[in-house]
């Protein structure tokens, strides 16, 4: 189960419903914006595939 941490949730909830599914589904941990970035980093290259 993915955790976001509290000073994240304000940044992840301007995200799209799918970005946060699709984050949510890949059992990650947000504690730092660069956490996230990663993520999201993760996400365009499996996209760019």
């Amino acid at each position: 189960m993915s955790y976001i941490a509290p000073q994240m949730k304000e940044k992840f909830e301007t995200l799209s419903a799918n970005l946060k599914n699709d984050i949510l589904k890949r059992d990650v941990q947000i504690n730092t914006m660069q956490d996230l970035i990663r993520v999201l980093e993760e996400i365009v290259a499996e996209g760019e595939k």
